[in-house]
């Protein structure tokens, strides 16, 4: 088989997985350095300038909200973040990597991992419910459809 023939067999909905969660991986990765850059440092107090150099209003009950929450985050919870964010983005960067080259271990990888998240974001989602949670919560959901229908279809050509 030819290399111009074997890139047209690729299969699209594993590719278009894939780089789903590379992106993922990348806000993870992104989010993770940021609290780790905050360790040991006053978080609201950076919080504060990164509102004022984006000139938004201070006043703002969103920006009062997260200011809130932040007061309570300390190093101990930026390390355990840091820590888990960090095992998130390489989980997503593996499957992103597995899925692009198909293989069938990234597939059960990311059906299993994808699929055991899938009752806490539902309890989020009735705990706190929002738009973006529903996306997600879709996303999911149709991944783990198409992944499972995926591996039925070569299991059955096997």
């Amino acid at each position: 088989m030819t290399a111009t023939r074997k890139r047209q067999s690729r299969n699209k909905g594993l590719l278009t997985v894939a780089l789903f969660k590379f992106a993922t991986a990348f806000v993870v990765t992104f989010a993770t350095i940021t609290a780790v850059r905050l360790m040991h440092k006053n978080v609201p107090y950076h919080f504060s300038q990164w509102i004022d150099m984006l000139r938004i209003d201070p006043d703002n009950r969103y920006v009062a909200w997260v200011l809130q929450k932040l007061r309570v985050i300390h190093t101990k919870e930026l390390q355990q973040l840091a820590g888990l964010g960090f095992f998130y983005a390489a989980l997503f960067y593996v499957e992103g990597i597995g899925l692009a080259l198909e293989q069938r271990w990234a597939e059960w990888l990311t059906l299993l991992a994808t699929g055991l998240f899938i009752p806490i974001e539902i309890y989020g989602l009735c705990t706190k419910p929002s738009a973006g949670k529903v996306a997600i919560l879709l996303v999911n959901i149709g991944i783990v459809i198409f992944l499972a229908y995926l591996l039925r279809q070569k299991s059955a050509r096997d």
